[in-house]
């Protein structure tokens, strides 16, 4: 394999083709479930998969299928099949076509608008500069589907052997993924037994570097209300008689998290961090410095939580967290009178380390806030949902090896390790249906790249070379003894 060459084939690839079409996707607000509960009327995911059905079927790649496929009530999934490909030197490969399925994953569902885009910007108005494509979904993870493609094409291009490769293109995920199981369930014949599972849906921790994901966190999601009277009372006249729900509620979060230092106090939500996993937060706390905490937009004088690099590098990734996401009862500041309210509630998010299983943690949450509730308010928690984390699998020699290749030559230095705060619920479950699969989770979110906030951007040369990069790994894994 040529390397130049094939980050030439690339380079066009992304030029003529994949930018015109990704400008295409920012321009579909196609919301995920979880924000559009009219997802199928308005028919935006439909549109988004269909953009990206189209561009694949216009890919020169021997033998390939597309297919958009959707369950009944479900969101519609893009499924590319390409069969192994054997390529003119085949005694370079033995005299059958490589062994093996690769899977290579993505989704075209997105995040909602939310404000603060500058003046020239906006969610579905693709903007390109500075060699970054700003817009809603690109980098999360509208190129996925482009990037994966395109690393096969320039394979066989040069008449590089792949083994059979499978895309599986969801659009749920950024609502947890709900349909991904069935569509698991649904495809697994034509998805068989991957051996190597290929994820362009994560971080990096610049944008010089090849990124390796390392393990996810799970989560636990839920919805908690206390209520103490039936209806608003006036604050001045029931104020000291009746408990205030706003006061019962700081009570029940004061079981779960130290308000000092942000640490979870549920024994149940931690696990013991792997020696190799604390090693590997220290070499990637060496490379990125400071950066580890300043890649947020910190207001001036805030203080990052952790010790140091490597310490902050742990809280992101294996120890349990919890977010307030959403509330409920309170008034706007301007329309709040003198009304003690009778409900507050909230929107919680715990992120939990990679091993810690969710229904385990479900459970503890649960008691800590149901069971002998302050005042004998009335204490609700509903809406619970859950994900598996995942912590890769020890690589094989060949993939071990495939990385330092692909990072050297596109890269030209040594990839890194990194956990990953956030949650991708098809690495849990596809270690669980295929737990010899080997996995390469990459991505192209670097600091300021902002999913899932205003300016999201796509970096695009590192969307280029992590294309290069894809390609030479999917080529190694055909040649792996």
């Amino acid at each position: 394999m040529d390397t130049q060459k094939l980050s030439g084939f690339v380079a066009d690839a992304w030029r003529n083709s994949i930018l015109p079409a990704l400008e295409d996707f920012v321009r579909i607000p196609a919301k995920s479930p979880a924000f559009d509960k009219d997802w199928a009327a308005h028919g935006e995911l439909q549109r988004a998969v269909e953009l990206a059905a189209a561009w694949c079927r216009e890919r020169s790649v021997a033998g390939m299928k597309v297919e958009i496929v959707q369950l009944t009530g479900r969101t519609p999934t893009l499924v590319v099949e390409v069969p192994a490909f054997k390529g003119p030197n085949a005694q370079e490969l033995g005299p059958e076509a490589p062994s093996g399925t690769v899977l290579l994953y993505g989704h075209l569902d997105k995040q909602p608008e939310v404000t603060g885009w500058d003046a020239d910007k906006g969610p579905w108005k693709p903007v390109v500069q500075n060699g970054r494509l700003y817009g809603r979904g690109a980098a999360d993870d509208g190129y996925a589907c482009f990037a994966s493609l395109t690393a096969l094409e320039a394979l066989q291009a040069q008449s590089v052997g792949h083994a059979r490769c499978l895309l599986l293109i969801e659009t749920s995920e950024e609502s947890g993924s709900p349909d991904l199981a069935a569509y698991i369930d649904h495809l697994a014949p034509r998805i068989g037994t991957p051996d190597l599972v290929v994820c362009l849906d994560s971080g990096a921790g610049d944008y010089e570097r090849m990124w390796i994901c390392t393990s996810l966190r799970g989560n636990v999601t839920g919805d908690l209300s206390v209520e103490t009277v039936r209806e608003g009372v006036h604050s001045g006249d029931a104020s000291g008689i009746v408990p205030s729900s706003f006061r019962v509620l700081r009570q029940l979060l004061d079981r779960l998290e130290d308000a000092r230092t942000g640490e979870i106090l549920l024994p149940e939500l931690h696990a013991d961090i792997p020696s190799h996993r604390a090693r590997e937060a220290v070499e990637a706390a060496t490379v990125l410095g400071d950066d580890v905490h300043l890649k947020y937009p910190f207001h001036p004088g805030v203080q990052p939580m952790g010790r140091d690099g490597a310490d902050r590098i742990l809280w992101r990734t294996w120890r349990p967290t919890l977010s307030i996401t959403g509330a409920e009862g309170l008034p706007r500041i301007a329309d709040a009178g003198n009304v003690l309210r009778p409900l507050t509630a909230l929107k919680l998010s715990f992120r939990l380390p990679p091993t810690v299983r969710p229904k385990v943690a479900m459970a503890a949450i649960e008691r800590a806030l149901t069971t002998d509730p302050p005042a004998g308010a009335r204490v609700r928690w509903s809406n619970v949902d859950g994900a598996t984390g995942w912590d890769a699998p020890a690589y094989e020699p060949w993939l071990a090896s495939a990385l330092d290749e692909a990072a050297s030559a596109y890269f030209g230095c040594p990839a890194i390790g990194l956990g990953e705060g956030g949650t991708i619920p098809l690495m849990g479950l596809l270690a669980q249906k295929f737990p010899k699969a080997q996995f390469v989770i990459t991505g192209v979110l670097g600091p300021g790249s902002n999913a899932h906030g205003p300016n999201e951007f796509l970096h695009l040369d590192l969307a280029e070379r992590l294309t290069s990069a894809t390609a030479h790994i999917v080529a190694c894994h055909a040649r792996r003894s």
